[in-house]
């Protein structure tokens, strides 16, 4: 029977209607079942007297806090069994505006079998972006009343547009308020899989929330900031300030704010990668070290050794003193001969030990060898890390228990220090040695010098920085390192520090990816990351390079 999911609701002496969205699912207003908790609910339908009264229980609710004028005034009761009815169909955002005719099934007093309100929907903005004013067609038919809240408001398909939160005080006043699809949406985000939105395939809309619900079912570890992230491009909104609690809110975002339909794809291809990973393992990474240093035969010479780690022990490659500008060819030339030291199934991680001077050189960006120009950093998990921290004793002790710390830990905090901090050099010390396992800076190491050799000189174990952009100091215009450890906030938020390569590795090939790779925050991200556990001698002398 067409309608039949229109639903009375009763809760104690509240009576209002809902409307039934799924086999076990009805859809009413929070204030409709305030007294849930000393007062049994029961739904029966109209349509279908048979079915009798069903008993339900609220599974969702929307957050309203008994104000007139509070939010989220929507609950999603749940019955004690599944029935035998069509569930409502959806119409999809802003149908309502301009639709000659809406039509409301409510219960007011001496309806219990119900009865229709016919209304419109004023065009223009929704009242406090929450609700849509309803207004009676004409003076004399039934207004809105105790009774109607929670009904489905219906478009002359039948398709529902919104729902009815609150109807006119005054007597002979014929207005009310609804909640529009798109808002119900905000605070129950499953809402989403049923509401057909512009330019997005039903089947696609639908595979992405049962995605959604499978990884809630599975428990799957994923930070839904992260995942929209990767999902969307520079030109998308960037997730909400205070970000998502939750993937289905992550989800709703990419249908709803997203004006991209591929973000919707791109989102549950991700979802689904992860679903189908293997079990998440801690990192034991073997290394692929490549260390450089002054040889002490000039300015422009240096010594580059080559060397790999497997089965904890250090196996050298090559060494060799070097012009600096043939560093890179050599390098590149004996990565093939480490790899070849690595156990087949351990995973890489290519290391660049460097002078302090060379900490900002872009070798993340270097290609991975003649005929492939694949970018290192896009390649293989890539950091670098400070020649001194990598040799001084006193250092690797206070970072080998730092490390141990993180070991419990499922993300660190990141410690900022933003473009034009006038915090002094001995306050960044204690704030970053009492506490800090991650420190991002807003510009590179030679804008912030002083700042940046604190970093280095105290245990931290993770410094990031952009390579180029805030120059830092005072300046006027938008400041890009701000955006960038606002971006790196998100992005690192619940990851693992252990782990912090090959998100790094994955940022970078988003980026390196994007329509124009240069604009993308992550472009130039250089990750200082140093686990001594890794290296088990890093105090060994180089080789004696040959000439």
């Amino acid at each position: 029977m067409r309608g039949a999911w229109h639903a009375r609701i009763e809760c104690g002496n509240e009576v209002g209607a809902g409307f039934l969205v799924s086999a076990r699912r009805l859809l009413t207003c929070a204030h409709v079942v305030r007294w849930c908790d000393s007062a049994t609910i029961t739904a029966s339908f109209p349509g279908r007297r048979d079915l009798g009264e069903l008993r339900a229980t609220v599974a969702v609710h929307g957050g309203w806090r008994a104000g007139a004028d509070d939010r989220g005034d929507l609950a999603v009761l749940e019955l004690e069994c599944e029935v035998p009815l069509a569930p409502a169909v959806f119409a999809p955002p802003g149908a309502a505006q301009g639709a000659p005719e809406l039509v409301i099934y409510g219960f007011p007093k001496k309806y219990d079998e119900g009865t229709l309100a016919s209304y419109r929907a004023l065009p223009g903005p929704l009242i406090a972006d929450e609700w849509a004013q309803l207004e009676a067609l004409t003076a004399h038919g039934q207004p809105l009343a105790a009774g109607f809240s929670g009904a489905a408001v219906t478009l002359a398909d039948g398709t529902v547009t919104g729902m009815v939160s609150s109807v006119a005080g005054a007597r002979d006043v014929r207005v009310g308020r609804m909640l529009p699809v798109e808002v119900m949406a905000r605070y129950w985000p499953e809402l989403g899989a049923l509401v057909p939105t512009q330019g997005h395939r039903a089947d696609t809309r639908r595979r992405l929330y049962a995605l959604v619900r499978r990884a809630e079912e599975t428990g799957l570890r994923c930070d839904p900031n992260r995942l929209y992230v990767s999902a969307t491009d520079a030109f998308d909104p960037p997730p909400p300030e205070q970000g998502f609690a939750s993937l289905w809110e992550a989800a709703a975002y990419v249908q709803w704010e997203v004006p991209d339909p591929a973000a919707v794809a791109r989102f549950a291809d991700r979802l689904e990668r992860l679903l189908h990973a293997p079990p998440p393992h801690p990192a034991t990474w073997s290394p692929i070290v490549v260390e450089i240093d002054h040889s002490g035969a000039g300015a422009d010479q240096v010594t580059v050794e080559v060397s790999a780690y497997r089965d904890g022990q250090r196996r050298p490659v090559a060494a060799r003193r070097l012009a600096r500008g043939s560093v890179r060819s050599f390098v590149q030339e004996r990565l093939d001969e480490a790899f070849a030291q690595l156990d087949p199934g351990a995973d890489e991680l290519l290391t660049f030990v460097l002078p302090r001077e060379w900490l900002n050189e872009p070798v993340a960006h270097w290609e991975c060898g003649e005929d492939d120009p694949t970018p290192l950093g896009c390649a293989y998990p890539l950091v670098v890390t400070d020649h001194y921290r990598h040799r001084s004793g006193r250092l690797r002790h206070q970072l080998r228990k730092k490390w141990r710390k993180l070991g419990v830990s499922p993300g660190a905090t990141l410690h900022r220090v933003d473009c034009g901090t006038r915090e002094r050099p001995a306050g960044l010390r204690k704030r970053l040695r009492d506490d800090a396992e991650l420190a991002g800076y807003a510009a590179p190491p030679g804008a912030v010098r002083e700042h940046f050799e604190v970093g280095l000189n105290v245990p931290v174990p993770v410094l990031l920085w952009p390579r180029r952009g805030c120059p830092g100091g005072e300046h006027d215009g938008p400041c890009s390192g701000t955006a960038f450890l606002d971006e790196l906030a998100v992005s690192v938020a619940g990851v693992p520090p252990s782990e912090l390569p090959r998100l790094v590795m994955e940022l970078r090939e988003t980026a390196d990816a994007a329509d124009v790779p240069e604009e993308h925050w992550a472009r130039e991200v250089q990750l200082l990351w140093d686990d001594p556990r890794c290296f088990t001698d890093p105090a060994a002398c180089l080789h004696s390079p040959v000439g």
